[in-house]
C-alpha cells in the first residue's frame, strides 16, 4: 500500500486530496466511484464463458440460472450514476456561470473529459476487426466479443445528450423544482404503456431521454440540499421500493433490471419504469448514510483513496469488458480445459474470484497505458470554443457510440466492419481537435 501513494498516481491522488476545499460534498465522488465498481464486478460475474465438447460457449449467468436475476436489483446502479451526474453537473454548470465561461467552454471540456478514454477503445477493435477478418475469425465471434466489450459506451451516449441538455434541465429546476422530475417520470410511464400496448413502440425509445433525465434532475434537488428529510426518505424508499416488486412481480415487466441476450422484454432498452422504482428506492437508502459517509470521508487517507479511485474509475469501466473478452479468447485458443467447469456448479462459484483477481490485475497493469492514450485524445488545442462544432462532435460522438453499443464493429461494409459506427465517433474527435486550429 505505502508503494501505491509513493507512485506519481498516488501522490498527485494526496496532493488532490489535501487541497480539497472543506465545503466539498464528498460523498459524490464516492458513490460516483462505487456505483462504476459496482457496473465492472457485475460484468464480470455475469459473464459465463465455458468449454464444452462441442468447443467453446460464451453464456450469461442471467440466461443459465433464472434466480441470479434477482441480483441484478444490486448490481443495476446507473441511476445513481446520472443522479450523481445531475449534482455534479448543476455544480461545474453553476462554476462556468460565476466565472464566465461560455457554453461552449464548458461544453468542449466535459465531451473531452468523456472522448479521451473512448477513442482508444474505438481504435482497438477496430484493428482487432480488420486483423480478424484477414485471419478469418468468424464474425458470430467478433460480433459477440466486440458487442460486449462496446456495450458499455451505451450510457456515454445518452449522458453527453443530457450534459448538452443541462443549460435547460438546470432553469427547469430552477422554475419547476420537483415537477420537472415528476413530468418526465409521467411520460416515461406513457412510453412504456405505448411499449405494450401500442401498434408501434418507437415512440418509447424517448425514455433514454425522460427517464435518465428524471433521475439526472433529482441530482439538482440534492444538489441544492432538498433531500435532507430523513423520514420522507424512508417513505420514499419504502414506496419505491413496493413499486419495484409490483411492477415486476404483477406487472408486465421483468425481474431482471439488466438486459441480456435471449431476453423477451428487457427493462433496458428502451428503460422503462422499474429503473425509476429502483433509483429513488437506491438513492433514498444512499442519502440515509450520507452524514456518516461523509464524516467517513473527511478521513485524508479515505478521501485520497476515493480521489485516486475516481482518477481511474472512467478507462477502468470502459476497458473491463474488453480485457475480459481478450482473457477468454487466449484461454480458448491456449487452455480451453480451464474453462470446463459447468457453469454455475459449486466449482463454477469457488472459481470466480480467481477468474476476477484475473481480470483485475491485468486492467490494472494495462492502466498506465490506457491513461497515457486518453491524455492525448482529451488534450485541448489553442483556440477558442465554437459552440457549432462542439455540439457537432457531440452529436457525432453519440450516434456512433450508440451503434456500437448496440451491434459492435462488425457491418457488412468493407472488412466485415460497421465503418459508420467507427467512424462517427473519431469524426467527432476531428471536428473537436479542429477547433483550436481553425479558430484561433
Amino acid at each position: 500500500m505505502n508503494s501505491l501513494w509513493q507512485s506519481s498516481l498516488g501522490k498527485r491522488a494526496m496532493s488532490a486530496a489535501e487541497q480539497t476545499p472543506a465545503d466539498r460534498n464528498r460523498y459524490v465522488d464516492l458513490l460516483r466511484a462505487l456505483s462504476i465498481s459496482v457496473v465492472v464486478l457485475g460484468h464480470w460475474i455475469m459473464a459465463a464463458p465455458s468449454w464444452v465438447e462441442s468447443g467453446a460457449r460464451l453464456d450469461h449467468l442471467f440466461a443459465v440460472e433464472p434466480w441470479t436475476r434477482w441480483l441484478t436489483w444490486g448490481f443495476q446502479v446507473m441511476p445513481v450514476f446520472f443522479f450523481v451526474g445531475g449534482f455534479s453537473n448543476g455544480v461545474s454548470w453553476d462554476g462556468a456561470q460565476q466565472k464566465g465561461l461560455s457554453y461552449a467552454e464548458w461544453l468542449e471540456a466535459r465531451l473531452r473529459r468523456l472522448l479521451g478514454p473512448t477513442i482508444p477503445l474505438i481504435l482497438l477493435w477496430a484493428v482487432l476487426g480488420i486483423l480478424a477478418h484477414f485471419l478469418g475469425i468468424s464474425s458470430t465471434v467478433l460480433t459477440f466479443g466486440s458487442q460486449i466489450s462496446l456495450v458499455p459506451v451505451w450510457f456515454l451516449a445518452i449522458y453527453f445528450i443530457i450534459v448538452m441538455l443541462v443549460p435547460i434541465t438546470r432553469a427547469l429546476w430552477r422554475r419547476f423544482g420537483f415537477l420537472s422530475i415528476v413530468v418526465p417520470i409521467i411520460l416515461a410511464a406513457i412510453g412504456d404503456w405505448i411499449f405494450f400496448n401500442g401498434a408501434i413502440q418507437w415512440p418509447s425509445w424517448f425514455n433514454y431521454l425522460f427517464l435518465w433525465g428524471a433521475v439526472h434532475q433529482l441530482g439538482y434537488a440534492w444538489q441544492e440540499k432538498r433531500l435532507e428529510n430523513s423520514a420522507l426518505l424512508i417513505i420514499s424508499f419504502a414506496i419505491a421500493f413496493l413499486s419495484l416488486i409490483v411492477l415486476t412481480q404483477f406487472g408486465p415487466y421483468p425481474t431482471s433490471l439488466v438486459g441480456y441476450a435471449g431476453q423477451v422484454i428487457s427493462n433496458n432498452t428502451p428503460p422503462k419504469l422499474p429503473l425509476v422504482a429502483l433509483g429513488i428506492s437506491q438513492i433514498s437508502l444512499l442519502l440515509l448514510l450520507e452524514k456518516p459517509a461523509r464524516r467517513w470521508l473527511a478521513k485524508t487517507q479515505v478521501w485520497a483513496s476515493t480521489v485516486l479511485i475516481n482518477g481511474l474509475i472512467m478507462p477502468v469501466f470502459l476497458w473491463h469488458s474488453t480485457v475480459m473478452m481478450l482473457i477468454v479468447g487466449a484461454v480458448f485458443w491456449l487452455v480451453p480445459t480451464l474453462l470446463a467447469t459447468e457453469i454455475v456448479s459449486a466449482s463454477w462459484w469457488a472459481l470466480r474470484p480467481v477468474w476476477i483477481a484475473v481480470y483485475l490485475g491485468v486492467l490494472l497493469a494495462c492502466l498506465p497505458v490506457f491513461l497515457k492514450l486518453e491524455q492525448l485524445v482529451s488534450a485541448k488545442p489553442k483556440g477558442r470554443s465554437v459552440l457549432i462544432l462542439v455540439l457537432l462532435a457531440g452529436l457525432l460522438m453519440c450516434v456512433g457510440l450508440a451503434l456500437l453499443a448496440k451491434g459492435g464493429v462488425v457491418g457488412s461494409a468493407a472488412l466485415g466492419l460497421n465503418w459508420m459506427a467507427i467512424l462517427f465517433p473519431l469524426a467527432g474527435v476531428f471536428v473537436l481537435s479542429g477547433i483550436g486550429r481553425w479558430f484561433r
